[in-house]
């Protein structure tokens, strides 16, 4: 095997086209570190600089019989960048599949949420309207307007004490209701997911 040691890379390249194993490992021991070391070049990675290495020769003695190869270093050297921009457009394609999905299970999720959202306030504003006026304007202006209690006050012509004693009655009423309703809601939701 050693005597493929003295042949030029032409002469090897022509040998391994008529299928002579022994001129392939040759040209792979003599070429195998350039082409890694300019496979890593281009991506920054070990592991993925051996596994392009590696896939260039496998092509290169796969298409053994159909190469017509002129000068071999030069050869080499462009399968190997061939390998490199086919696994970087692979590798493109994947991260921009993963950011679709990822975007689309954000998507998902805060639409989600929205209607959860959606459906609480529908349900808090419901259990408020039973309120008396005042006491039902004060939780929904400070709740879920957040507004401040002096504007409120101001606007309602009325006192703080009275528009706390408002707010305290009003979240009350909606704690010992949303308890149920919460159990509820939670049934729906889980009954939405399938």
């Amino acid at each position: 095997m050693t005597h493929f040691q003295h042949f030029s890379d032409d002469e090897l390249a022509a040998l391994m086209k008529e299928g002579e194993e022994g001129a392939f490992d040759e040209i792979y021991n003599r070429h195998w570190d350039k082409l890694f070391y300019a496979a890593h070049r281009m991506v920054k990675s070990a592991e993925v600089a051996e596994e392009i290495t590696q896939d260039t020769f496998m092509l290169f003695w796969m298409k053994r019989e159909t190469l017509e190869i002129q000068s071999l270093k030069p050869y080499l050297a462009a399968m190997l960048r061939y390998e490199v921009y086919r696994y970087l457009a692979k590798s493109k394609q994947e991260q921009e599949l993963e950011l679709t999905i990822k975007q689309q299970a954000v998507t998902s999720v805060s639409m989600d949420q929205e209607i959860e959202n959606k459906l609480l306030l529908e349900i808090i504003t419901n259990l408020t309207n039973r309120l008396p006026e005042k006491c039902r304007l004060v939780f929904q202006y400070n709740k879920l307007q957040d507004r401040s209690l002096p504007d409120i006050c101001e606007e309602l012509n009325i006192s703080p004490k009275t528009a706390e004693a408002h707010l305290t009655k009003a979240l009350k009423m909606v704690r010992s209701n949303l308890s149920s309703v919460a159990h509820l809601l939670l049934q729906i939701l889980l009954l939405a997911k399938f």
